[in-house]
């Protein structure tokens, strides 16, 4: 008996905290402060990738140039920095400095697009120079950076927001809906897999996500994502994870290896083999760029000093007693994901297809199935719009318009940046330590 109230104390408390918590209103884009009244939000961005000189640069030219102003651009590669300043069409000072930029041009707001790694060190000294931050995911690589990120935030005043675009995604809207409106009673257990196709999956091998000090590994870089769609789907916090992953793929899984595919001796026999060099914008953004940082975008592999994994599987429990099971596969012949909700008074299903080998004529399939009772299917078709189904611009739009409603709870701070995290930090920690980990063995929030 004492052990059992013990049990439903702790229940009852972590129900209490994370629930007041995530029942909190978010303040528009994440409690990010405006700009100087009746003046354009001055916004800088860190970070000239492909991300950041699309989303974060051409398109917010484009479709926010009444309200804003770009003031200024930071990289470490000064030739990707010039690259990204004329694709945008931008007309600010560029700098290899980041705290020269932000002295000199004083933005309301940085944006952080840079490798995954480096996004603390930026969204901490951006907020302890005075400004506001909207950060690309994930959050932070490791739990000591994510207490950085919470514990900067507290002490300066500074907001975070996290863009998580899937959020805005007419399926996972449409799932947050349906679990919302208790038509399939308490939830108890979600069954999610994801697949990563041969396409999308072999490129993050490719790239400096195939290193774990780099990108904390699919389990964060990736996954984050849809840690963050359960998170916010089931309205809860996780307690504990356990995992296991393995490289069965990629890296050191085939018999012949270059140091990239233009130099290649395989190309007859690689079947993952990608000529860049048909690819304009890719040589300009990268290849032109090589004799600054010697990055190379199309680097093999099969390299055998990538250390991510390529097959991944965990279990969550969260604080409200639902319990997770979740995998990640990153060389599979399609794209999308398959989740299933169970609850005390029925199911739901879900088929999301991203990139199909045959042609598919919607977004997603769905199934709602009571006990005992009737049971419905729909479709969902795509949504128009360029950038994932028009999400990002959806997610823009809340971001920076302050008319935009927020009635399903999209806008995410750093509290959901960190619980999306902390499930992939803890994942990763549990395949490394052979054992589960707790989320309140990481960090303090």
């Amino acid at each position: 008996m004492a052990a059992e109230k013990k049990k439903l104390g702790r229940r009852n408390f972590l129900a209490t905290a994370a629930g007041a918590a995530l029942a909190m209103p978010l303040a528009r884009a994440g409690g990010l402060k405006a700009g100087p009244a009746g003046k354009k939000i001055r916004v800088a961005l860190v970070g000239t990738g492909t991300r950041g000189i699309n989303l974060w640069g051409k398109d917010l030219l484009e479709r926010y140039g009444d309200i804003l102003e770009m003031v200024g651009l930071c990289d470490i590669n000064p030739g990707r920095l010039e690259f990204g300043k004329k694709y945008m069409g931008a007309g600010c000072q560029t700098f290899t400095d980041f705290d020269t930029m932000v002295r000199q041009t004083r933005p309301d707001r940085v944006i952080v697009t840079t490798m995954d790694c480096f996004h603390a060190k930026y969204i901490c000294r951006a907020m302890e120079l005075g400004c506001d931050v909207i950060t690309e995911k994930p959050l932070a690589t490791d739990e000591k950076m994510c207490q950085d990120i919470l514990d900067t935030e507290r002490r300066t005043g500074r907001k975070v927001t996290v863009t998580f675009n899937y959020r805005y995604n007419p399926e996972a809207e449409e799932i947050k809906k349906i679990l919302a409106s208790g038509e399939i009673g308490q939830l108890t257990s979600v069954d999610y897999n994801y697949y990563l196709d041969t396409d999308h999956g072999a490129s993050y091998f490719r790239r400096w996500h195939g290193f774990k000090q780099f990108s904390g590994s699919l389990l964060v870089h990736k996954a984050t994502h849809h840690f963050d769609l359960l998170n916010w789907w089931i309205n809860a916090e996780p307690v504990e994870v356990c995992a296991c992953g393995e490289l069965r793929k990629y890296g050191w899984n085939s018999p012949f290896r270059g140091t990239n595919c233009r130099t290649c001796q395989h190309t007859d026999k690689c079947e993952f083999y990608w000529d860049i060099t048909k690819d304009k914008y890719s040589m300009d953004l990268y290849v032109a760029q090589e004799n600054y940082d010697g990055y190379l975008r199309d680097a093999c592999l099969f390299r055998k000093k990538i250390n991510i994994w390529d097959t991944m599987a965990a279990q969550v429990s969260y604080h409200n007693e639902v319990m997770l099971s979740y995998s990640l596969n990153a060389f599979m012949p399609y794209e999308g994901y398959r989740v299933g909700f169970n609850g005390t008074r029925g199911r739901l299903d879900a088929r999301v297809y991203h990139n199909q080998p045959w042609k598919v004529d919607r977004l997603a399939d769905f199934r709602v199935a009571t006990l005992f009772g009737e049971t419905r299917t729909f479709t969902i078709s795509e949504r128009g719009g360029s950038g994932h189904w028009g999400s990002d611009a959806r997610m823009q739009d809340m971001i920076f318009r302050d008319s935009v409603p927020d009635p399903l709870g999209q806008a995410a701070g750093s509290r959901q940046g960190a619980m999306s995290i902390l499930i992939g930090i803890a994942a990763r920690r549990s395949i490394e330590n052979r054992r589960p980990f707790k989320v309140e063995e990481l960090v303090k929030i």
